[in-house]
This record gives C-alpha cells, sequence and structure tokens, in this order.
C-alpha cells in the first residue's frame, strides 16, 4: 500500500514539473499590460490598455449626491397665469365691439431660492405678463409670489414669497467655473419636481441671439427641457454658478446643449433690483472691433484675438482711464477677453461707480488700466439724481410739485435744452415736457434712463411730449 502512495506521489509530482517546464520554455509569454480577444471569435489586435482616465471614470468617481441633496429644496416650481384677450374681428364687423373674450393662459419653468426670507430667481420669460404667479416648494407648499422686477437683456427677474427659513442656495463665482467642470442642472421640466441632471461646462461666453443681446452664456451638454428654465445650475460643491435659460434644438426638447446665465450677472442684476428697482449698467465709452483670423491683419494688430477699440468716445469710462484708440482688449480683472460676448458679460457683473483692471495690447505690449465705469450716460453716480445733461440730445431736469401742479399734471420731467436736429423738425421747444417713453409714464430723469435702458435694444423709441403750447406730440427717436 505504501508503495502504491509513493508511485502515485512520484507521478503527480513528475507532471508538475512537466506542466511548468511546457510553461516555461515552449508558450509565449502574455504581458500584463494588454488586452487580448479570443483568436477563436475574433482577428482584433493586441490593444495597450495604458490609457489616460477618461470623463467617464472621473464621473463614477465625483459624488453628485451632496451637491443634489442641497440644490433640490432649493429649486422651486413656477406657475405664470396671464390673462389674454381675443378678439374676433368678424364677429366685431357684423356685431361690433365688445365681444372680446378673455382666457387664462398658463405657464411653468423653475426658480432658485436665494435668500432664506423668500427671494426666489427665475428667467424674465418664465413670468413675462404674468398677472399670477404661484411658487411650490419641493415640499408640495403652495405661496402665491410678488414680482420684484425684471430684466428682460439678461432674462432675469426677481419674485418673493412670504416665508422664513427656507433653504437657499449661495452664489459662486461663474468667472473661476473652468471648461470640462462637471455641473448639476436642476429644475422641472415637463412638469416634473426636482429633476436634477450631470453635464460638463463645454463652453464660456455664448452669445445665442448673434446681435449680442443675450449675454456670455455658459454652455453645459447637462439635459435641461421645457420647464428647466429659471433653475439652478450648480457646481460639485451644490453652489449655483447660472440660472438656466435656453436649450439649442429644433425641437424644442434637449439635443445635446443647455445655456445658462452666469451666476455672477444674475447676482450683480437681482442685487440691482433689490436696491435700485432696475439694473444699473456699465459702459466702458468706445466703439469696436471683434479680432478674427481675417481682420486683424488688415488693423495692423499683432493678435488674432480681443477687441479692438475703434474709437473712444469723449467723457466717458474708457476716456478718462486713459484708453486709446488701436488698442486691444484681451483681459478684464484677468479674465481673458477674446470676443464681445465675454466683454459685455464682465461688464454686465459690474455696475457704475466700480473700478475694473483693463489689460490692452499697446503697440505690441500688455498694459493694465483702472477702469472708473460709468453709465451710457456718463454718469458714475447710483441711485436718484434730479438732472441729465445729455440723453438722446437733450437735457431733462426733474419739475418740482409746484411746477406740476401750476401745469395741471402730476409726471413727467422737463427738456431744459435740445440739441438734437429731429426736435426742430417736429416743433419741439425748450421748455416741453416728456410724459412717458414706450407708453409708460414718466416721473423722474431717473424713469428716463430706465425706460431708455429697458429698450436700449430696440432701433427706435417713441416719446410722449407735451408742448410748450399746451399740445401733446410723439416722437419716435433712433437709439
Amino acid at each position: 500500500m505504501k508503495k502504491i502512495v509513493s508511485y502515485v506521489l512520484i507521478a503527480v509530482l513528475a507532471g508538475i514539473l512537466t506542466l511548468s517546464g511546457y510553461k516555461i520554455f515552449f508558450e509565449p509569454t502574455v504581458k500584463s499590460d494588454v488586452l487580448t480577444t479570443n483568436p477563436e471569435t475574433s482577428t482584433a489586435p493586441i490593444v495597450n490598455t495604458h490609457f489616460v482616465r477618461s470623463p467617464a471614470y472621473a464621473a463614477e468617481t465625483t459624488d453628485f449626491t451632496k451637491a443634489a441633496a442641497e440644490t433640490v429644496d432649493a429649486v422651486v416650481h413656477v406657475k405664470n397665469t396671464a390673462i389674454q384677450t381675443y378678439r374676433d374681428p368678424l364677429q366685431e364687423f357684423f356685431y361690433g365691439r365688445g365681444g372680446a373674450r378673455q382666457y387664462k393662459q398658463v405657464g411653468t419653468g423653475s426658480g432658485v431660492i436665494i435668500s432664506s426670507d423668500g427671494y426666489i430667481i427665475t428667467n424674465n420669460h418664465v413670468v413675462a405678463n404674468a398677472t399670477e404667479i404661484q411658487i411650490t416648494l419641493n415640499n408640495k407648499k403652495e405661496y402665491k409670489a410678488k414680482l420684484i422686477g425684471t430684466d428682460e437683456a439678461n432674462d432675469i427677474a426677481l419674485v418673493k414669497i412670504d416665508e422664513k427659513d427656507l433653504p437657499y442656495l449661495p452664489f459662486a463665482n461663474s468667472d473661476t467655473i473652468k471648461i470640462g467642470e462637471w455641473v448639476l442642472a436642476v429644475g422641472n421640466p415637463y412638469n416634473l419636481t426636482s429633476t436634477v441632471t450631470a453635464g460638463i461646462v463645454s463652453a464660456k461666453g455664448r452669445d445665442l441671439d448673434g446681435n449680442n443681446r443675450i449675454e456670455s452664456y455658459i454652455q453645459t451638454d447637462a439635459a435641461v427641457n421645457p420647464g428647466n428654465s429659471g433653475g439652478a445650475l450648480v457646481n460639485t460643491r451644490g453652489e449655483l454658478i447660472g440660472i438656466n435659460s435656453a436649450i439649442s434644438s429644433q425641437t424644442g426638447s434637449f439635443v445635446g446643449y443647455s445655456f445658462a446665465v452666469p451666476s455672477n450677472i444674475a447676482r450683480k442684476v437681482v442685487e440691482d433690483l433689490m436696491e435700485f428697482g432696475n439694473v444699473q449698467r456699465a459702459v466702458l465709452g468706445i466703439n469696436i472691433i471683434e479680432l478674427n483670423g481675417e481682420n486683424y491683419e488688415n488693423l495692423g494688430a499683432s493678435v488674432s484675438e480681443g477687441i479692438y477699440v475703434k474709437k473712444v468716445l469723449d467723457k466717458g469710462s474708457a476716456a478718462d482711464s486713459g484708453l486709446k484708440e488701436q488698442d486691444i482688449i484681451i483681459k478684464v480683472n484677468d479674465n481673458p477677453i477674446s470676443k464681445f460676448s465675454e466683454l459685455k458679460g464682465q461688464l454686465s457683473s459690474h455696475r457704475p461707480g466700480e473700478t475694473v483692471q483693463v489689460t490692452v495690447i499697446r503697440n505690441g505690449e500688455e498694459i493694465s488700466l483702472p477702469v472708473l465705469l460709468k453709465n451710457k450716460f456718463g454718469k458714475e453716480e447710483l441711485g436718484a439724481t434730479d438732472y441729465i445733461d445729455n440723453v438722446l440730445g437733450m437735457e431733462l431736469k426733474n419739475i418740482s410739485d409746484s411746477q406740476k401742479k401750476n401745469l395741471n399734471i402730476n409726471y413727467g420731467v422737463r427738456i431744459t435744452k435740445i440739441k438734437n436736429p429731429s426736435f426742430e423738425r417736429f416743433g419741439i421747444k425748450k421748455g416741453a415736457i416728456i410724459l412717458g417713453i414706450e407708453r409708460e409714464k414718466v416721473f423722474s430723469v431717473d424713469d428716463v434712463e430706465r425706460l431708455l435702458r429697458d429698450n436700449e435694444n430696440n432701433a427706435y423709441v417713441t416719446l410722449q411730449i407735451l408742448n410748450t403750447n399746451n399740445k401733446i406730440e410723439y416722437i419716435s427717436l433712433k437709439l
């Protein structure tokens, strides 16, 4: 029996030695850093697996749960009810006026709570023409909201509900976000509550209108659909870096790109609305050309990207700060400027009276200039004023209560000087009174500035004027 066991052990040992020898001397070596496929089912070559980590890998290792948890309760559902009037021309032709019918039009979107006492930011287009605004929190509680103010140019609106101790999102510095950074979009698409999608920052400084009316969007590939408008775009720390506003689509649904108003612009707009009731806009006071690969050589520029200063306007921010014609603006506060939408985005996040550092290329050298910003009327002061020295070719002054009483009016501003020849053609003289702009009453020179800013993207603006002969005239002036 012992001999049998010995023979078995010797046989097993011999087999092991034989197999090991084959492995060492006859079988081909396979390296551990390659991936092979079964030769019986595929003729694919050996592939090296030493890859750089992909975004998909980064997504798996990035924790989105904390940011999502901190965001969903601060994002609300916004319901906009507007009363529309419908007239039937054929019915009015036979039966006369009086047959107009009214109906409710309901729109929905999202909003972001930005303070514990109920201030909510959303898109202007979400609440436009609303007669009633209803807010629904993530816990299903409903509130009626008051409209505080709007800014159509930046598509931002501010509303408020009467509640305290609400969860809210802090603003982040949108200038510091990087292309490729992970972001979350939170909103209420298709009336679904608290939907969270993830993506990356695809681009910055996007201009969608082509005429630079809408300013410096953040572009992402996070899924955004109808109803997401006004919702939050947040970083992985749950900080607000943008307000989702638009999608690029021919179908009306998400197809790969979405756009958000940067938080720096949104924050500045709501602060202006809360403090002044309107948006304070800063300008540099220059005429410009955006450099590109075609025009930079003809302009004698040393670079193909940046903002070429074609003309410096008198009494503007640029003139007072030493900017010169043929300067090329390449930075504002160390933020690179390669196109007009980026410059406009930087200016939109600042107000008159603030100072920004503008870096230009002049004669081939970089120089940095501190620029004290002013508004388009050459003023750096904020808030109420009694006098405007030059607007649309006029000088304007507020009217005292006693003067209004003598004129039998309770609103309007007086024209104290006229430089615009268009007024002469219409017979408007010094001493006439501007009663309204674009069908909205004017009570002060601040109202004139505000209404002109609100309509600055229009080609013309219509003024209602009480002339010196006590007749009301209407004049359309080119802006």
